[in-house]
């Protein structure tokens, strides 16, 4: 039985998937957005594979489609996979939060990091960049673009 609700509650309160951010006291869903996003934007093994392939990631619109453009030679090892798809949703959440005017880190109680839209939506950027890193969909650069429409 498909109920909903109970499938939006479980995603925010659920194991997170991939990464999870612990914060402690009354504010742990409104994180501190500079020390998070300087966190959750290091994305080691995503900066060190672009920068293998002469692609700089300076948070701007432009890496995200230089990343969609790489060939996906990391399918071939779950290890890698996982962690770049990892990398991949924070670098996404990354750029949104400094490119999109109102987008913010939030914090589901699970300790799930997600972008939070200045209209209230919600995008699990990490779930995202797991769908990109094993089979290239969606592309990053296009939902940045329908983030910043939204």
């Amino acid at each position: 039985m498909d109920i909903p609700f109970f499938g939006r509650w479980r995603e925010k309160h659920a194991m997170a998937r991939g990464v999870a951010v612990s914060s402690a006291g009354p504010s742990a869903c409104d994180p501190d957005q500079a020390g998070l996003a300087e966190l959750l934007g290091e994305c080691e093994l995503l900066r060190t594979r672009a920068a293998d392939e002469g692609v700089e990631l300076d948070g701007s619109e432009g890496s995200l489609s230089a990343l969609d453009q790489l060939v996906p030679n990391w399918r071939d090892d779950p290890d890698v996979l996982s962690w770049l798809g990892n990398d991949a949703g924070l670098y996404l959440g990354t750029v949104m939060v400094r490119t999109v005017p109102g987008a913010t880190w939030r914090v589901w109680p699970n300790g799930h990091p997600v972008v939070r839209l200045a209209t209230g939506r919600e995008i699990d950027t990490v779930d995202l960049g797991h769908g990109w890193a094993e089979s290239g969909s969606p592309e990053l650069s296009q939902v940045l673009a329908e983030a910043a429409e939204d």
